[in-house]
């Protein structure tokens, strides 16, 4: 006889008020145990012996509890795991309150630590028998009734397998694969609460921006309160304000790459609301802000500030990976697998996703870096004979343009950190919080960095001093020796450096240096003896090229018996130049003949012998001009101003060219000129000066209207001031003038 699913079987049992047997099914409140679970609470940060003591006797409650959970029977589990409302509470208290491994944390006692595996296991294996319908052949549940146990008695919800992802993902990928895809295949329905969770996910991002004041305008539906005009950059926010900024976004951003990184099938939920332009439009915003306000912050407490770098570099790999694995199950995957008939929309879909991301400059560029967008194109190219290779072209030229004006290196081959292997079926090695390995952690830093160091060209001078002088404006306790023996190994490239000194993780021949170590000072290649050059090189009184000099061709001072006499008559010089004056022929005394040589003609004596090679040639003779009027001179003429004028002299000339040459002459330069011009031209001149100056001298209204028709009060109004001010100009002010001279006694009365 086939057994029965446990939500059908029906079991027989002896009622305790009556005495009787009676049938029941076997999912009853009556089959739960009357026990009670405590909540778990985390464990100290401080190692201080009485909290140490108070969380160790509180963690065996639970360990204990659920170890007898695990033990009982198939029937007996489901029964305390559906009725127990303390078992759900203390499930949910630990995935709330379990320290991450990215969280703070003081290291730990090793009881602490010891407990802190044993509860890791026993909720892992707790979460994962209830996430299991079928145990053996005699104990399963029937799937449809599986699912509905676990959607109407929440015993799964998006919360926790986000939490169950981001806790037990390393190192239980392919058991919590299998947990996850289990619960979705048998309950579609948290395919719809993954959708209606997607806002409040979104709103995450739209909180991170808020709360750095980086919120664009019109970005946000909600009217903007008043308060929230003036807040702060996170250049300028409080360090600890900073912190909360950045540990959230730590949070949010390990928890979705660990959820996609398990269950990648969420994809196409994801990306029905457009998360993929969210995710870069996020990262171009606040990345590049938060990473410069933790630079700039020198002088604060530089332990919370590499802690804080640390978990910024961790989120910013992890929102590329993100969209790494978005990218790969929506668009790359179906067109690698030929999974459906049509792959041209998906070509489409990858294309979309791209144009719409052109403008994300850092963005493309450090996503580039770790996974080159040339290859994912060139996958599609091979895939489809139809590909638009304009809008490929265009969109490889812009992520080219991205890397303008930025050093580009190659990344180097991501490898893959070991995940610890199931050797008993369900136990597995699991450490939550402190007992990651240091190998793991530096994996994971390295591909923190985007684009490995690829050691560029060799830097000196100014420019390395700039290099150092980066690093140790942040890290002002390091010794420039270190920091160049740090900057050599990564490519002199400062920010790689950084980086890894922050979190620890220098190659081993650099964390063994001192850190203090000072800078060597290297001599100069080119000393100033072997590089000066002039016109005393290498001669015989050089010492600085020979060792020995001749003493006896140096004398001090002037020569005994030497006088002027003596001095003309030594002519060594003159001997000395003649040879060199003979190779040039230019001094010959005598030519030896040889024995029945004659004086014939010698290539090198001067031949005097006319030329008449070209005799026949009759050079001029048949030009037009004769040799008289070639040699003939100018006759004598005399000057025109020197001619006495002849009466009668010119009339033999046309009477035209008279009248043209009376037009051409010029006018008679008169030395007084007319006054009147004089005054016309002064006068054009005033008003073209007045025009300049924007000034025009109306008349109008002093001339008024004829007489007898009666004036404006405008015209008798300016001939008011006419009168009152004609005495400041011209000469009108003549009678007061003369009475004014009359009475200092200048003139005569």
């Amino acid at each position: 006889m086939p057994a029965l699913p446990l939500d059908q079987l029906q079991i027989t049992h002896k009622d305790l008020k009556t005495g009787k047997l009676r049938t029941s099914p076997a999912l009853h409140p009556e089959q739960k145990a009357d026990r009670y679970f405590v909540l778990y609470k985390p464990p100290p940060k401080d190692n201080i012996p009485a909290l140490v003591e108070e969380y160790l006797e509180r963690a065996t409650f639970v360990a204990n509890d659920l170890d007898w959970l695990l033990a009982l029977p198939h029937d007996k589990f489901w029964c305390q795991v559906i009725f127990d409302e303390t078992l759900q509470k203390c499930l949910d208290s630990y995935l709330h309150y379990v320290p991450r491994k990215f969280d703070e944390w003081v290291a730990p006692a090793p009881e602490v630590v010891d407990m802190q595996k044993r509860l890791h296991r026993s909720v892992f294996l707790t979460f994962l028998r209830m996430s299991t319908h079928k145990e053996s052949k005699d104990h399963f549940i029937s799937p449809s009734a599986f699912g509905e146990i676990l959607y109407n008695n929440f015993l799964f919800d998006i919360p926790k397998i986000l939490d169950l992802c981001v806790l037990f993902g390393k190192g239980n990928s392919s058991l919590l694969k299998k947990m996850i895809g289990n619960i979705f295949i048998q309950q579609p329905s948290y395919y719809n609460d993954l959708d209606e969770t997607m806002p409040t996910i979104l709103q995450v991002f739209s909180n991170i921006l808020q709360h750095s004041g980086l919120q664009r305008d019109g970005t946000s539906s909600i009217p903007q309160k008043l308060e929230e005009r003036g807040r702060l950059t996170p250049s300028d926010m409080p360090l600890l304000e900073l912190k909360d900024i950045v540990l959230y976004l730590c949070d949010t951003c390990t928890t979705l790459w660990a959820f996609l990184d398990i269950f990648p099938l969420a994809c196409q939920t994801f990306q029905r609301h457009d998360f993929c332009y969210r995710l870069a439009s996020f990262y171009e915003i606040a990345i590049p802000e938060l990473e410069s306000a933790i630079k700039k912050r020198r002088l604060e407490d530089s332990k919370l500030l590499s802690d804080l770098w640390q978990r910024l570099s961790h989120s910013r790999k992890k929102l590329l990976e993100i969209f790494h694995i978005l990218l790969n199950q929506i668009c790359l995957l179906p067109v690698i697998e030929n999974s459906c008939d049509n792959i041209q929309g998906f070509i489409e879909e990858f294309l979309q996703i791209f144009s719409s991301l052109l403008q994300e400059k850092r963005f493309l560029r450090d996503y580039d870096a770790l996974f080159p967008v040339a290859n994912d194109v060139s996958l599609l190219q091979q895939a489809s004979s139809v590909l638009d290779e304009t809008r490929t072209a265009y969109i490889l030229q812009a992520v080219e343009s991205a890397w303008e004006g930025v050093d580009r290196r190659k990344p180097t081959d991501a490898k893959e950190p070991p995940v610890a292997k199931d050797l008993n079926g369900v136990m597995v090695t699991v450490e939550p919080v402190s007992g990651q390995s240091s190998h793991l952690e530096n994996l994971e830093g390295e591909e923190c960095l985007g684009a490995a160091a690829a050691l560029g060209p060799t830097v000196c001078g100014v420019e390395l001093d700039s290099l150092i002088s980066q690093v140790k404006d942040l890290l002002p306790d390091l010794g420039e020796g270190f920091i160049l023996a740090c900057l050599e190994q990564y490519g002199y490239d400062p920010e790689q450096v950084i980086n890894n000194i922050l979190e620890e993780r220098l190659t081993p021949a650099l964390s063994q240096l001192d850190r203090s170590l000072d800078r060597e000072v290297k001599p100069d290649p080119t000393p100033l003896l072997t590089s000066r050059h002039n016109i005393f090189q290498n001669d015989e009184f050089d010492v600085f090229s020979r060792d020995s000099v001749d003493l006896s061709r140096v004398h001090k001072g002037r020569r005994k018996g030497e006088n002027t006499r003596s001095l003309l008559n030594d002519k060594r010089e003159v001997v000395a130049q003649r040879q060199r004056y003979e190779q040039y022929s230019v001094v010959v005394e005598e030519v030896p003949l040889q024995p029945g040589e004659s004086l014939s003609y010698r290539g090198d004596d001067y031949e005097d012998e006319y030329d008449d090679t070209y005799d026949g040639n009759q050079v001029g003779a048949n030009d037009a001009d004769s040799d008289d009027e070639l040699i003939s001179r100018r006759p004598f003429t005399i000057p025109q101003v020197l001619r006495t004028k002849v009466p009668g002299e010119g009339q033999e000339e046309d009477d035209d060219d008279e009248e043209e040459a009376e037009d051409e002459a010029p006018k008679p330069d008169h030395f007084v000129q007319d006054p009147a011009v004089l005054r016309e031209k002064a006068e054009a001149r005033r008003m073209a000066f007045l025009a300049r100056k924007g000034y025009r001298h109306d008349n109008t209204a002093v001339a008024g209207s004829p007489r007898g028709h009666g004036q404006s009060r405008e015209t008798t109004q300016e001939r008011r001031k006419k009168e009152a001010n004609k005495s400041t100009r011209a000469n009108h002010n003549r009678r007061t003038m003369a009475d004014r001279k009359r009475n200092k006694g200048m003139i005569p009365s």
